[in-house]
């Protein structure tokens, strides 16, 4: 993997803060390890790769939040419009914190409002402030429900009019029952572009075979790591995803 990124030009963090996708799309793809030797290979000449301290595939933790009966969790398994999730992740090369809101509106887009942490203590002014503006949950009624790990590589394309997130090695920590669950064959593919722009790694994709197809991590994880939880409409999902990772053993 390192050799294939070594391949790529490197566009660092200032210069991806200038990249605002504006009118955004995010459509996200689920595949393995040995399909994403490939993609890359394809895409080295068309995308830079994200480069920061002279890593290009960087570690990140999630802890997210939910209410004691999981309202956020269901609420994304009914498909509800205006669902929310709370979440606090860390950088870990930088060791920078943040704590984010995300909410997916009626027009199916998800807007992140997220400010620098040092803890997750919900009862601080400021971050109760925050909150207050910005996410429909009393701070009260929220506990830690599940952690994740992951490696992230950041690719944009040469025209700078999409970027390209790949994650790997994820790996879930369930706060609640305590189950560990390792998914490191699986690799997630998020696609965020501006507009209906071309993006040039659809046709790669479509040449490998892998098509769209949603992944929650704060919900597939939850799923998978608490019994106690319904699953109905993310059975499909899970048998995917178990299909997906026992193709590439």
């Amino acid at each position: 993997m390192e050799e294939l990124l070594s391949r790529f030009d490197s566009i660092t963090l200032e210069q991806m803060s200038g990249i605002r996708l504006m009118n955004r799309i995010d459509t996200k793809f689920v595949t393995t390890q040995p399909v994403l030797e490939q993609l890359l290979a394809m895409a080295v000449d068309e995308y830079m790769a994200q480069e920061i301290d002279g890593e290009r595939n960087l570690k990140y933790s999630t802890t997210y939040f939910d209410t004691r009966d999981y309202d956020m969790y269901y609420t994304h398994q009914h498909g509800h419009a205006g669902r929310q999730k709370l979440r606090f992740r860390t950088y870990v090369i930088s060791n920078l914190q943040f704590m984010e809101v995300k909410t997916k509106n009626n027009h199916g887009r998800t807007k992140k409002k997220r400010m620098a942490v040092e803890d997750m203590d919900l009862a601080d002014n400021e971050k109760l402030a925050f909150l207050d503006t910005h996410l429909g949950y009393a701070p009260d009624t929220l506990m830690p429900a599940i952690q994740n790990s992951f490696d992230r590589i950041t690719l944009v394309n040469k025209a700078r009019t999409e970027r390209l997130t790949i994650d790997t090695n994820l790996e879930f920590h369930n706060l609640v029952t305590g189950i560990d669950r390792k998914m490191a064959p699986l690799v997630i593919v998020e696609l965020k572009r501006d507009g209906l722009c071309y993006s040039p790694v659809l046709e790669m994709l479509r040449k490998l075979r892998v098509f769209p197809h949603g992944f929650s991590k704060y919900c597939m994880g939850s799923a998978l790591t608490n019994d106690q939880l319904q699953v109905n409409r993310f059975k499909p999902k899970l048998i995917d995803v178990r299909k997906i990772m026992e193709s590439a053993i």
